[in-house]
């Protein structure tokens, strides 16, 4: 079994806002727009459908879902 590349949520913030790089990088998505605050932060990923924050766990699933489909 593979590791996580995080163990809290800040490293999960941090691994989210690495895939959402690479995620433009690859010309999958547009942009993206992190929102930090004291306690969290919130993730803007843009698409057609909906524009609704994210939480940091949200947009790691999504945005490692659209790095693994695109086959990087």
């Amino acid at each position: 079994m593979s590791k996580a590349p995080f163990h809290d949520e800040f490293t999960l913030s941090e691994t989210a806002v690495g895939l959402g790089k690479k995620a433009m990088d690859l010309g999958l998505i547009p942009s993206f727009v992190v929102r930090y605050f004291p306690d969290s932060q919130q993730f803007y990923i843009p698409n057609e459908n909906e524009s609704s924050p994210l939480t940091p766990e949200e947009a790691y699933l999504r945005l490692k879902k659209l790095v693994e489909q695109s086959g990087q």
